[in-house]
């Protein structure tokens, strides 16, 4: 049985997340629904990453099987001709050996968070960056970032929906970097636990705005308590960027 491999981007706004639900509003339903609709076979698309509602994606990884060959191209153009008006394209499109896992073959996930520090709000990208509203600390958050780099547990910075078997992740990349009033914070790991960018995110905010320091970031670190965390950062400023194989 032939197996796809896609590259997938969408804006998240409006969509109950990656994940498939009851009401049909995942991005991996429309996903399902367009391919059916051209190959007239229903598939199960698997993800690379689950992604929240509001979370946004450039690149994206999923595949599925299908009971006959098709051409990449038709998949890449009908599927598209069937996710409009949503916004969610199928940018590429490969066959695949069945060995092939979009989730499980990953070896590293790249996230960016983007900040807009200034008073004025955003007009045009209002649902892809959160607004701070003032000013905040790049270099005392960079600094902060190096605490959260490595082998941990990171039970604090876990949603208390996770299902994850176990909270130690490593984390393997945590850059903040501004540009203009702009501020992004890229972030790289094998794998990450529910809400754990966006929380990690939360934290070195309040660093960057002088409530903590990288002292307090290390003490809600090693608490390893969900209550111990800063306030998760909003959805919309979440985007997930490439997939490593």
């Amino acid at each position: 049985m032939p197996r796809y491999r896609l590259l997938i981007e969408y804006d998240g706004t409006g969509f109950s997340g990656w994940q498939s639900q009851a009401e049909g509003t995942g991005v991996q339903d429309y996903l399902q629904r367009a391919i059916l609709a051209f190959a007239g076979e229903a598939v199960v698309i698997k993800g690379a990453g689950r992604t929240d509602a509001g979370v946004h994606a450039l690149g994206q990884v999923c595949h599925f099987d299908i009971g006959r060959t098709l051409r990449t191209d038709t998949i890449r153009d009908a599927g598209n001709v069937h996710l409009r008006p949503h916004a969610i394209t199928i940018v590429a499109a490969e066959e695949v050996p069945e060995t092939f896992d979009a989730r499980f073959s990953a070896v590293r996930r790249h996230y960016r968070y983007r900040v807009l520090a200034r008073r004025a709000p955003p007009t045009l990208e209002r649902h892809l960056i959160w607004h701070a509203k003032g000013p905040l600390d790049v270099a005392r958050m960079a600094e902060a970032a190096s605490v959260l780099i490595g082998r941990h547990d990171f039970t604090t910075f876990r949603s208390s929906d996770c299902q994850a078997k176990s909270p130690v992740k490593t984390l393997d990349r945590l850059d903040v970097t501004a540009d203009g009033d702009e501020i992004h914070f890229d972030v790289s790991a094998r794998s990450f636990l529910h809400n754990q960018v966006r929380s990690m995110v939360g934290a070195l905010k309040k660093v960057g705005d002088g409530h903590w320091t990288a002292a307090d970031v290390k003490a809600s670190l090693d608490a390893a308590d969900r209550t111990a965390c800063a306030p998760v950062a909003p959805p919309h400023g979440l985007c997930l960027m490439r997939v490593d194989y």
